[in-house]
């Protein structure tokens, strides 16, 4: 007959007690050094909106087949209006093209 499997009360106390406290400590501790190293940077305010802007009026040039042409034509005046679109930059406020290829780091590797 099968005999059971008993665990001695030394190796319970010295071995595994202490294991399962040290695996329990050591996932705090990553979980604090992880909150640590995580950048907690506020995003510009005036970045994010820039860039939604752009994913809205990219999503309404890629679904132009989709809606009536009056609708799309109102959404296109809204988004490049020459007096007040949200796309429309003023001459005076468009960046240099040589300062454009400065901040891309890209061009840097070409």
């Amino acid at each position: 007959m099968a005999e059971d499997l008993v665990l001695d009360t030394a190796i319970r106390d010295w071995v595994l007690i202490p294991l399962s406290v040290v695996m329990v400590l050591i996932g705090v501790l990553r979980y604090f050094v992880s909150k640590l190293m995580r950048s907690s940077q506020t995003p510009d305010v005036k970045i994010v909106k820039e860039g939604q802007v752009m994913l809205r009026a990219r999503n309404l040039r890629a679904g132009a087949n989709f809606i009536p042409s009056k609708a799309f034509r109102a959404r296109k005046i809204y988004f490049c209006n020459e007096e007040n679109g949200l796309l429309f930059v003023p001459k005076g406020q468009a960046q240099n093209p040589q300062a454009q290829m400065f901040s891309d780091p890209n061009m840097a590797m070409d």
